[in-house]
């Protein structure tokens, strides 16, 4: 399908990839927990063995298979402990697991050991806690709730719309030109005023929170996924490459899709956990 989709311009390419893969990741989101596991942990895997393939291309050596594992264990002990089918305690495995990360680079032959472990560390931080705290957020209100999870995807999803069509069409002014050209004012509130919109229409329809904490949610979107956004430019930037791969077609790769989710939902968990629920 990707061969075909790429006889199209980018914007069709953006439209045909974005409806299939976000009607794919809400049907399994409402469908039930263990769907919505089993998608993000696939969605998850993808996007840390891009960053460890993203960072070879820099010349850095990182573990990206025991990253990607200590990424999944974080994932699949998150869900479980916030579903009650394991205790908390066993979160204590993830820190011998990292560990072994040092004691297998003792034994390698590299010029910049560390370097190596602090970027596979990176991997896990940056891209797999995120997914495991997504897992939080889904259970924050006692119990797995679809509401609170396609709720974030779509205001996600809203704010990268919003931002990308004010952009093209009334960009002028940079936002960040050192890190990112393309990037405007204009274009972030057109992020803002989408965001809004949508948490307008999520408020009426999806009563795990009130209006007004759609709003908030909104907000932390908007303001953490552009620095999401601006945060991955800036790790492409530092390696020369315009996007993150080619799975998707219109989107380039995962981290390119999921950016704005990476910085944003430790901010959404925190006021989920914090002040709401």
């Amino acid at each position: 399908m990707r061969l075909t989709l790429n006889r199209y311009n980018n914007l069709t390419q953006r439209l045909v990839t974005g409806f299939i893969g976000a009607g794919l990741v809400i049907y399994a989101s409402y469908f039930s927990e263990w769907t919505y596991f089993v998608v993000f942990l696939v969605i998850c895997c993808l996007s840390i063995l891009e960053f460890y393939r993203l960072t070879g291309l820099d010349g850095m050596l990182p573990l990206k298979y025991i990253g990607t594992l200590n990424a999944i264990l974080i994932f699949v002990l998150s869900f479980f402990a916030e579903k009650g089918i394991c205790k908390p305690s066993l979160y204590f495995t993830i820190f011998p697991s990292i560990a072994l990360i040092f004691l297998i680079k003792l034994y390698k032959k590299e010029k910049k050991p560390f370097t190596n472990i602090a970027y596979t560390l990176l991997g896990i931080i940056y891209v797999g806690l995120p997914f495991a705290l997504l897992n939080i957020s889904v259970y924050a209100d006692g119990g797995y709730n679809y509401q609170i999870i396609i709720g974030i995807l779509l205001l996600l999803w809203a704010s990268d719309t919003g931002g990308y069509i004010a952009g093209v069409l009334f960009g002028r002014h940079k936002l960040f030109e050192r890190v990112s050209p393309k990037k405007s004012w204009e274009g972030m509130v057109g992020s803002f005023i989408l965001a809004m919109v949508i948490a307008t229409f999520i408020g009426k329809y999806f009563d795990v929170m009130t209006w007004y904490q759609w709003y908030l949610v909104a907000v932390i979107m908007v303001v953490a996924g552009t620095y999401g956004d601006l945060v991955e430019s800036l790790f492409k930037r530092s390696i020369e490459i315009k996007d993150s791969g080619s799975s998707l077609p219109g989107h380039g790769g995962f981290l390119d899709r999921f950016d704005g989710l990476l910085i944003s939902i430790p901010f959404i968990v925190f006021l989920l956990k914090i002040f709401i629920f």
